[in-house]
């Protein structure tokens, strides 16, 4: 079985419980709701990174600012230097949608828990409900990389209006295929935060991201499985991502980029959330992109 491109990028259960006292290494876990998750148990010495109430901008739809990024590392004691492993519920949603992030902030060894707490938690292993606290560091922001892993709604809307979509740009919803074809409006999960209308972006074509993950251990599949899922994506040209409010993007992000090794691959976050809530915007529902 062939290794990912990049392996290192992925830790198993065992590399994390040889590293739960490691003054190097900072255990993070990250949710979308925290009370059904890191509440409950964690694993040992993992800290805690709220989705909404830490890495959103707090007075815009937006994330942290480069600052606010700098602030929430040295108030959790992460270091520039720190190897920073990442997991969380929902299947590593959030998990992955902060790898991104702390990527476009340039934090240099940030690695995934392969199954996050799925995988944790099926295994039987040690787990906690005492809350870490690390002496506070003095974290900077080394370089600020958004061109290269993020995707503006008028990009978007550019590359539709232009036909490009498909052609020199393929665009991935990753969402349900009811969600796709607009059927619904939200997963179940959020079903209290629906778009004005449903279906998606013409020119998109419908991956699902579930496809990437065993249901059983949330892990990803094997790479020969994953090349098989995303074969009729094409290496040569630009990837777009997206979702409902870009965490399944993240998801999907990573695999194509960093276990597939798909060389221009971005989010586009405002996903679904924003695109179909936008006067006059272009949607288009059905199975067809």
């Amino acid at each position: 079985m062939s290794k990912y491109v990049n392996q290192e990028v992925l830790v198993d259960t065992k590399y994390v419980l040889d590293n739960v006292g490691n003054e190097k290494v900072r255990i993070v876990e990250v949710d979308y709701d925290h009370s059904t998750a890191y509440d409950a148990w964690h694993i040992p010495n993992a800290i805690l990174v709220r989705w909404r109430e830490d890495l959103r901008h707090p007075e815009i739809r937006d994330f942290i600012t480069p600052q606010q990024f700098e602030d929430l590392m040295s108030r959790l004691g992460i270091s520039n230097d720190s190897t920073v492993i990442l997991y969380g519920d929902y299947n590593n949603w959030f998990a992955t949608y902060a790898f991104w992030l702390f990527k476009a902030y340039g934090h240099q060894d940030v690695r995934l828990l392969n199954g996050g707490r799925t995988k944790w938690a099926k295994l039987g292993l040690p787990t906690s409900k005492d809350v870490p606290r690390y002496p506070k560091t003095e974290y900077k922001v080394s370089k600020v990389d958004w061109g290269s892993h993020r995707v503006l709604m008028w990009e978007v809307l550019q590359k539709v209006s232009r036909g490009e979509t498909g052609k020199i740009a393929t665009l991935i919803d990753v969402r349900s295929p009811k969600e796709y074809t607009g059927e619904i409006k939200a997963p179940p999960e959020y079903a209290d935060e629906q778009t004005q209308v449903g279906g998606h972006i013409p020119g998109a074509i419908n991956i699902p991201w579930a496809q990437a993950v065993n249901p059983d251990t949330g892990e990803f599949k094997a790479y020969e499985e994953l090349l098989r899922i995303y074969s009729n994506v094409p290496k040569d040209k630009e990837i777009i991502t997206y979702c409902r409010i870009g965490e399944r993007a993240a998801h999907t992000w990573f695999v194509l980029k960093y276990l597939l090794g798909y060389p221009a691959v971005r989010v586009y976050d405002g996903s679904s959330a924003e695109w179909n809530n936008v006067v006059g915007i272009p949607v288009k529902k059905g199975t067809e992109p």
